[in-house]
């Protein structure tokens, strides 16, 4: 060993370079090994990568380079998801053009993640900017439309008055655009829509096969496709009070047990009753104009004060003609939502509560909780929404709710109006179709022509890609594709007349929701995928990345890989068998004297605990030392990547990522954390240099027999490989770090036990066995730290390269055992017995032990089960 100091500075562009230059982690297609697709969810090249990054993409290549060892073939690509709004605000602030913007930033990330010696497959690089990416992504939306899974229509719309661009629903957080901040607007647009909801049914169930994946997740996604089993129900109205003579309403519910609680029908402001009805009532005119000035995001909606406007029209209860109820206009209907009416429940609802309690309509309780009096239940302002029985409600009294459920949808079934029954039972979804058309420039154009006399007219296959033009300017506001003055000017494939463009782009989720697929063969040119290749690699073995695309992305994906099976491009439906949500990286945030956000960098931390305070490194002056919160420019509380790396090199910042936590929860960076890591990267360099002067040669022979000391090192040696390979198949990294840990303090003890004299050979041959699967535990987790041992120890191959070690799983059988001892099923002692103890011999063990002597105070003992190395249980 060369130096007493490891020096990362050195060592870690040295083995990155060899690694690039032996092209080790080049992934070939007609590999016949096994295959391994591990991915993590690509980056938005914003322009530098941040913590966040660092433990997304450490976790996945630890996954990586495990497999790989263990005989895998492993394809780990990397890429970007380079379209979008940032790099027009950007080109809008800087002049640059969003191109241009968006490959410096490449670059720039590219290099960062480079210097963290990740292992992944540079040459299947894609940005879905390229056109070489969205000329498939365009084949693609083709395909899709011929196959009945694309629709053009109008549709109302969160529109971002400040983007100046439609969002999604998922979108929109507390009533304001994502990106922008500004709050949303409805207007109504003709949108192109991904059929979506052609799969809502197939999208739920197929939930249940998705082991792999976390359970927050699914749920997630389950209640955002929420699927439900209900009742259509025609409501007829009062033609006296009906704007245009109209005789019905429908209404979708899944609580048609609660119809004897209805106090009042609720239409959305875009409903044609509604419509009409405004048509003569000026002030219900204004009221709809105003709920229009609210997105269209149901959690919004939600939040919302809930507001209505009592129209005069009057519905008739379906059991009961002389029964009228009240029919509003409310701003918490949506109309893409069942039939855009429902009736309203107070009592057992709570949105509909707070609506009667707000306009005096007051309530009537229809389910009795159980154990509580139906005379004396009540509601006042909070709904009840658990079980019970049936009151109040005429021929349903007493039932169950699923009891009164069956009963009301067989009478309604039954009964007839207008020649058609009065309710029909529906399955509903609350997911809707995807509306991709964003009024932007830096997204994939939509490859469709407007003509007016043939229509809608695709966009030639032998035409594609449609590209986006260089030269367009964004000193206005809006979608420069619109007013550029010969882009969007085109003749008609079909009668060659003058016809345009379409001047929407994708929204960036179909760009992200394919994109796995492409890296299966990036280099083909005619089609977005070879079948037989991507069914080969496809689905994702692992798939890491953040809880916040749970809704978004990843139900997109599943949905696009439907479609992509439908047209012929992959044949599987999900696209990530296994998926792990990583926790996000939290610090603590700092405020100066004038109440500003002060970053890490500028200030000293002083003691511990209680007495810790922090000053401005500048000035001196006192810090306010705050809350833990996720890193964010906003507040300033970010590290920087290329800081870390370059103080204490890439293989610190990803050992401290690993360690601190469960990777499913947030991590807290902390400087203290981090200078403990690189101690123990000087540590494993010390200790390196230990086993290496006491080790045997490479390739001695292993001795017939070992010492006690030489058993226990190879027993802790074994030991650290079996955790941690069950710890790396199932992401628990922070334990993979602890069993490194565990077997460093053992070897340094036996080393620090035995004389400089002493090297027996089998005492060398344990350390050597041992201080190398030391070396090839921390290497998925610490590669560059890790080639350098394994130099220092006299390899010539590199460790990257190295097949994982076979454990000998019979040296850390214990040979003895210990067994809980229950009399009569309560635990009243523990037993240690040889493990090949027979059941006789275990039996008469037990009996003799002073706790179970004691227990028994003289009882005879009817029987004695032993179950074989599990438990004990006396019987009297």
């Amino acid at each position: 060993m060369t130096s007493e100091r490891y020096n990362a500075r050195e060592a870690e562009p040295k083995w990155q370079r060899i690694w690039e230059e032996r092209e080790l982690f080049r992934t070939r297609n007609d590999d016949p090994r096994p295959k391994y697709y591990v991915l993590e969810m690509f980056p938005y090249p914003s322009g530098r990568i941040h913590m966040g990054h660092v433990r997304n993409y450490a976790m996945g290549d630890v996954v990586a380079r495990y497999k790989r060892a263990r005989g895998f073939n492993v394809l780990h690509p990397m890429g970007w998801d380079a379209f979008g709004m940032p790099a027009e605000n950007a080109a809008m602030a800087n002049k640059v053009h969003p191109a241009t913007w968006t490959y410096a930033n490449i670059a720039t990330m590219r290099g960062q993640l480079k210097s963290m010696g990740l292992s992944l497959d540079w040459h299947r690089e894609i940005a879905t900017c390229d056109p070489a990416y969205y000329k498939h992504q365009q084949r693609m939306f083709l395909d899709f439309l011929q196959a009945g899974l694309v629709d053009r229509k109008t549709a109302k719309v969160n529109w971002d008055p400040v983007d100046h661009t439609v969002l999604a629903n998922e979108q929109v957080i507390d009533g304001r655009g994502w990106r922008s901040g500004a709050l949303v607007e409805q207007r109504e647009l003709t949108q192109w829509f991904f059929k979506i909801t052609a799969f809502a049914q197939e999208l739920n169930d197929a939930l249940d096969t998705l082991d792999r994946w976390p359970e927050k997740v699914r749920l997630m996604q389950r209640n955002w496709i929420g699927r439900s089993e209900g009742l259509m129900v025609r409501f007829a109205l009062d033609p006296n009070t009906a704007p245009n003579g109209e005789s019905e309403v429908e209404i979708y519910t899944t609580r048609p047990d609660t119809l004897f609680g209805a106090k009042f029908l609720a239409l959305a402001p875009d409903h044609p009753l509604a419509r009409a009805a405004a048509e003569r009532n000026p002030e219900l005119g204004a009221f709809i104009e105003e709920c229009k000035r609210t997105g269209t995001a149901q959690e919004l909606i939600d939040k919302a004060e809930k507001k209505g406007f009592d129209t005069g029209i009057r519905a008739r209860h379906p059991f009961d003609p002389s029964w009228e109820l009240p029919v509003y206009v409310a701003n918490f209907i949506l109309m893409e939502y069942g039939t855009g009416a429902i009736f309203g429940c107070p009592a057992h609802d709570q949105r509909d509560l707070d609506f009667v309690n707000k306009y005096g309509l007051g309530n009537t309780p229809v389910v009795c909780p159980p154990d509580v009096s139906p005379e004396s239940f009540v509601v006042t302002d909070v709904a009840y929404d658990g079980d019970g029985r049936m009151i109040n409600s005429r021929f349903l009294d007493g039932m169950t709710i699923l009891e009164a459920k069956e009963e009301v949808a067989r009478r309604l079934e039954s009964e007839s109006m207008a020649n058609r029954p009065v309710a029909t039972r529906k399955v509903n979804f609350r997911l809707r179709d995807w509306g991709i058309s964003r009024q932007r420039y830096w997204g994939c154009p939509i490859p469709v022509i407007h003509c007016e006399a043939c229509g809608v007219v695709p966009v030639p296959h032998k035409d594609l890609p449609v590209k986006l033009p260089e030269d367009v300017s964004f000193d206005v506001p809006g979608n420069p594709l619109d007013r550029h003055p010969t882009w969007k000017h085109v003749d008609c494939p079909q009668c060659g007349r003058e016809a345009r463009r379409e001047t929407d782009t994708m929204d960036t989720f179909v760009d992200s929701s394919w994109y796995y697929s492409r890296f299966t063969d990036p280099w083909l040119e005619n089609e977005p995928t070879d079948r037989a290749v991507a069914d080969s690699w496809l689905p994702v073995d692992q798939y890491i990345g953040g809880i916040e695309h749970a809704i978004l992305h990843l139900l997109y994906s599943r949905f696009f890989t439907r479609a992509m099976k439908a047209t012929g491009h992959v044949g599987l439906d999900e696209p990530f068998e296994g998926l792990f949500t990583q926790g996000m990286v939290v610090h603590e945030t700092y405020k100066g004297p004038d109440g500003s956000w002060v970053s890490p960098a500028e200030i000293k931390i002083e003691a511990d605990g209680a007495a810790r305070k922090a000053t401005l490194l500048s000035t001196g002056e006192p810090v306010e030392i705050g809350g833990i919160e996720k890193m964010s420019k906003s507040k300033r509380n970010t590290v920087d990547p290329d800081d870390i790396i370059g103080t204490f090199g890439a293989d610190t910042a990803r050992w401290f990522m690993l360690s601190d936590s469960p990777p499913e929860r947030d991590v807290i960076w902390t400087e203290e954390g981090v200078q403990g890591a690189s101690r123990f990267v000087q540590r494993l360099w010390r200790l390196t240099a230990e086993i290496a002067r006491v080790a045997a040669p490479i390739g001695a022979a292993r001795p017939a027999n070992f010492s006690t000391e030489a058993l226990a090192i190879r027993k802790a040696a074994h030991r650290a490989l079996i955790r941690t390979e069950e710890d790396v198949e199932r992401l628990r990294f922070n334990r993979c770090v602890a069993h490194a840990y565990e077997l460093a303090n053992a070897l340094s003890a036996a080393i620090g036990a035995i004389s400089s004299e002493e090297r027996p050979d089998d005492l060398a041959f344990a350390f050597r066995e041992a201080g190398e699967f030391l070396i090839q535990i921390i290497a998925p987790m610490m590669p560059h730290l890790a080639e350098e041992c394994w130099q220092a120890l006299g390899h010539q191959r590199l460790v990257a390269d190295q097949p994982w070690p076979a454990a000998d799983r019979a040296l850390v059988v214990e040979d003895e055992i210990t067994l809980p001892v229950q009399i009569n099923g309560k635990k009243r002692a523990d037993i240690t017995v040889a493990r090949t103890a027979s059941a006789p011999e275990v039996e008469a063990a037990v009996l003799q032990l002073e706790a179970v002597q004691r227990a028994l105070e003289g009882r005879a003992v009817r029987k004695v089960v032993v179950v074989p190395q599990r438990i004990v249980n006396v019987v009297v």
